[in-house]
């Protein structure tokens, strides 16, 4: 049978297999407005069921020798990258990927499987010292079923970034993802994992609303819950989680900067900036959103960079269009606004601001001030506001002023210089010379402030202390005696 086989899935969810759930939705191209198939809609109750599957077969799975699990991750990456299309031309029907991004992506998600089956032979623990003549260790233990609650931007690597290294470590995983992206981000996943041999139950696709998430966060089998999304909802699922003395990994917003020092090549630095707002349309939550340059270069950047952005084009990415839809009119909506506002408070508009429906074009906006929503909001689109600065020392102030703290590059021609003003700023991932948008397996993501939680994910360190607990053992030879 054909991999990923649309007779198989269809109107379907997957827990212990593809499974019918109380209710099914019809996956829809952005681009189109074609129905691209259904899926199935988990209910609270479907929730229920999945975990208690997953509990079940956790158990066994975590005694398995971590060579057995590492074998099943490197499985599942050999399926993943024969049959690449398949996930590529669902993230360009489905989530409105260009296609280079969904290619990247595609590499990306290859790649977690290939760290997670690393870490799962990592060592584990560490042996201590003792007042007793005994062997005294501390070792990490799966924390049983881990939730995945993941977005629509990058629907298969920000659900990936978590699977895969929670199911590695010996935990059993119920991923929740974004209705509007539940096959790229969820069921092809599952298909990958069940070609590569991963046990029956084990892990669970199950797409739904608000209610369904509650469902998952809120049952005692699931410890730990690993949420990408907005600080909004981020905050509310984290309050969710503490009551509840549960661990919520949360991996939010960002309003991230980029310092422009006078000392650069305008060209190659508007062309970084470029990239960084307007890759797959702004909806990423490291994009570039807001641009900082020195007022000697100030104007030949906003000149080039606009020249950039009037010279892409937003259209259906099937076409091999650079640039592909805003997910859905809301947020269309919610970036015209801001746009529009920020216009109207004084910012020059030199490209862009205007859409054909889900089309948004990359839009430059000039002489933004600190107050403007502009420069003050996450606006999750392709808008580069570009703001002047006379004093390094200033910029610095401008991005510590923001709540948020996920991603900063600082563009200069001395590296050390710009690292030393990195030194000052708060703030989760720091790229010198380079734009805000990076990711890989093997490093450490997060940020803080409205961003998040810290770095609970990429690299060993990150996923052994975000899907295992700390376990205290101490074995000696004899009883050990006491007084009473």
């Amino acid at each position: 049978m054909t991999f990923f086989a649309q007779e198989t899935w269809n109107g379907r969810g997957f827990a212990g297999g593809w499974v019918h759930f109380e209710d099914e939705a019809t996956a829809t191209s952005p681009s189109t407005g074609a129905e691209l198939g259904s899926f199935g809609v988990g209910s609270p109750h479907d929730m229920a069921h999945a975990i208690e599957r997953a509990d079940a077969a956790q158990r066994d799975w975590a005694a398995r020798p971590a060579p057995e699990r590492a074998a099943v991750m490197r499985r599942a990456a050999s399926v993943l990258e024969d049959h690449a299309d398949v996930l590529s031309q669902w993230l360009i029907h489905e989530a409105g990927s260009a296609q280079g991004k969904a290619a990247f992506e595609v590499g990306l998600v290859a790649g977690e499987l290939h760290q997670a089956a690393a870490t799962a032979e990592m060592p584990y623990g560490q042996l201590l010292t003792s007042t007793h003549p005994r062997l005294s260790m501390a070792r990490r233990r799966p924390v049983g079923v881990v939730g995945v609650i993941s977005p629509f931007n990058f629907p298969a690597i920000l659900a990936a970034r978590s699977v895969f290294p929670a199911l590695a470590l010996g935990n059993g995983v119920i991923l929740k993802p974004d209705p509007r992206t539940a096959i790229s981000g969820g069921l092809v996943l599952a298909a990958v994992l069940e070609e590569a041999g991963l046990p029956e139950g084990l892990f669970a696709v199950v797409p739904g609303g608000i209610e369904t998430a509650s469902a998952l966060i809120d049952h005692p089998a699931v410890p730990v819950i690993s949420f990408t999304g907005s600080t909004q909802a981020g905050r509310a699922i984290g309050e969710r989680a503490g009551r509840l003395l549960k661990r919520a990994h949360l991996e939010l917003g960002g309003n991230n900067a980029m310092i422009v020092m006078p000392d650069v090549d305008v060209a190659a630095a508007a062309s970084a900036g470029a990239w960084g707002s307007f890759l797959h349309q702004g909806q990423i939550c490291m994009t570039t959103g807001r641009h900082l340059v020195h007022a000697d270069i100030y104007d030949e950047y906003v000149t080039v960079l606009a020249e950039k952005a009037q010279a892409l084009i937003a259209a259906d990415p099937a076409t091999g269009a650079p640039l592909g839809p805003i997910i859905d009119a809301k947020q269309r909506d919610s970036i015209h606004s801001i746009v529009t506002e920020t216009v109207d408070a004084g910012a020059s508009l030199r490209a862009g601001g205007s859409y054909d429906q889900l089309f948004y074009q990359p839009t430059v906006l000039a002489d933004v001030q600190p107050d403007h929503r502009a420069f003050t909001t996450e606006i999750f689109g392709p808008v580069a506001p570009v703001l002047r600065f006379e004093d390094p020392d200033e910029a610095v102030d401008l991005v510590n002023a923001s709540d948020y703290g996920l991603s900063v590059a600082i563009l200069s021609g001395d590296a050390f210089r710009a690292l030393e003003f990195g030194d000052q700023i708060s703030t989760g991932i720091l790229h010198i010379n380079d734009q805000t948008v990076d990711d890989e397996a093997q490093a450490p993501f997060g940020g803080t402030g409205y961003s998040g939680t810290g770095a609970r994910f990429g690299g060993h360190e990150a996923n052994i202390e975000a899907f295992t607990d700390t376990q205290w053992v101490t074995v000696q030879s004899r009883i050990q005696q006491y007084p009473f």
